[in-house]
């Protein structure tokens, strides 16, 4: 599930937003509302349950080849995602939609840009279109999926690599 040329995404279980409304998250540090969507890109980085805690690492331009097959390993491609047991079934079991942005309502965010925001209400541009299969979505991506049973340890692998890496609702994951 990617964005068509002139489109970003927004992944949501709820499947009856008519208008995104600007906001502050609750876990945000920034004090500015906006309305998060992604590009074509960090597309994978939302092919899971919003709760859900994973980890993400991809070769970069200074990646090391070291780095690279420790952590991703030697001819599994260039990203690995990873999860924990404890949200495999919600994993399988989740409901997931994307809505269709337009583009132009948007601007990047983050250095390096991680996602794109708007700062005033957006319109869908269409109704929100069930995501298939996340299993086959990382496979088809190329991109491996981990079930550990700890994030923390690759995650503390991942942060001290010359790999690029995000973390998302990380404060969920097993201590």
């Amino acid at each position: 599930m990617r964005p068509e040329p002139g489109q970003v995404l927004h992944f949501s279980e709820d499947p009856t937003i008519e208008r995104f409304i600007p906001h502050v998250a609750v876990t945000s540090n920034l004090s500015k509302p906006y309305v998060w969507a992604v590009g074509h890109e960090r597309c994978p980085d939302y092919w899971f349950p919003r709760a859900c805690p994973r980890a993400m690492a991809w070769l970069g331009p200074d990646s090391t080849q070291e780095d690279a097959a420790r952590i991703i390993g030697s001819g599994c491609g260039d990203r690995v995602h990873a999860i924990e047991y404890g949200w495999l079934r919600a994993l399988m079991d989740v409901r997931l939609y994307a809505y269709r942005l337009p583009a132009d309502d948007f601007a990047p965010i983050g250095d390096p840009p991680h996602a794109v925001v708007a700062t005033g209400p957006v319109v869908p541009l269409g109704p929100p279109e069930p995501v298939r299969d996340l299993f086959e979505l990382h496979e088809e991506a190329g991109i491996q999926l981990r079930v550990l049973d700890n994030l923390w340890p690759f995650w503390n692998e991942v942060t001290a690599s010359t790999l690029q890496f995000s973390g998302i609702r990380l404060r969920n994951a097993r201590r």
